[in-house]
């Protein structure tokens, strides 16, 4: 089940592969990704020696989580991963072109995990492509429930 996705990871990159990966989160910040007051629009993950780091994702504070502890929205969070899943990501980084980012954030066995892809960017005629094959999609299945209905 998705908590929190990043739309425009889709619309700005070609996802190649997808990683899940732990999170580590402080309690305040898992009381308020419940609620939904996390952004991961402009989310990138950065591999800073033999540690995998998640940069730019946002938890808006709830003013009833905590009244001792002074919440930073944007701190950066440690992702948890196997030493051969980092080494593998760290030789695909290196590669032209490609980028770690953060896709998705959701729930397993009640932890919150982070799906992370490794990622193309887009050119714009890709992405205006992308766009058109969408709309003829869109319109196709509109057409199939027009029928049916008839």
């Amino acid at each position: 089940m998705s908590i929190i996705r990043n739309k425009k990871a889709f619309h700005d990159y070609s996802i190649e592969e997808t990683i899940e990966a732990g999170i580590v989160l402080e309690g305040w910040e898992v009381k308020a990704i419940r609620e939904g007051k996390g952004q991961l629009k402009d989310s990138y993950v950065k591999i800073k020696g033999d540690e995998v780091w998640l940069l730019g994702f946002t938890v808006t504070p709830m003013l009833s989580a905590s009244t001792h502890v002074n919440p930073d929205s944007a701190r950066i969070k440690k992702l948890l991963m196997n030493r051969r899943e980092i080494d593998r990501l760290i030789g695909k980084v290196e590669q032209k072109g490609y980028s770690l980012i953060a896709i998705d954030l959701h729930y397993k066995n009640g932890r919150v995990k982070a799906e992370i892809a490794l990622a193309k960017g887009k050119k714009l005629h890709d992405k205006r492509a992308t766009e058109k094959e969408q709309d003829s999609k869109k319109e196709v299945a509109k057409a199939i429930k027009d029928f049916k209905r008839a």
